[in-house]
């Protein structure tokens, strides 16, 4: 079993920056991929960005060059650093645990592959 923790979610203003974090807890926590998803109620739960045990990150297309996930070194805590935010990247933030694999060598992230989730972040941009 794997446990998830996300904070530092907020509100803040078209333009602006913020930075979540998602502490993993559990058994072989270092032997998973980890990574950030997003979802509105709108909107399909999507993949932002994700890392794998190797090392291997991977970004949604609309966040490239604006958010920044980074690990630190016990591979427990992963951070997702926001710049640039705007509206739309309003949404209630997960973070999610999958087993190593399901990120490198792929172009996209796919959701399903992940199955331990948090319980989420909110995350509001005002314009």
């Amino acid at each position: 079993q794997v446990q998830l923790v996300e904070s530092g979610g907020g509100s803040v203003q078209s333009g602006g920056s913020l930075r979540l974090s998602c502490a993993a807890s559990g058994d072989s926590i270092n032997t998973y991929a980890l990574g950030w998803f997003r979802q509105t109620p709108e909107k399909e739960r999507e993949g932002v960005a994700a890392i794998d045990t190797d090392g291997t990150t991977i970004y949604a297309d609309s966040v490239k060059g604006r958010f920044a996930l980074s690990q630190n070194n016990g591979n427990n805590i992963i951070y997702l650093e926001m710049n640039r935010l705007k509206p739309d990247d309003t949404a209630l933030y997960y973070c999610a645990a999958g087993p190593a694999g399901v990120v490198a060598g792929l172009q996209r992230i796919v959701v399903d592959s992940f199955f331990f989730w948090g319980h989420g972040t909110q995350v509001t941009v005002s314009s």
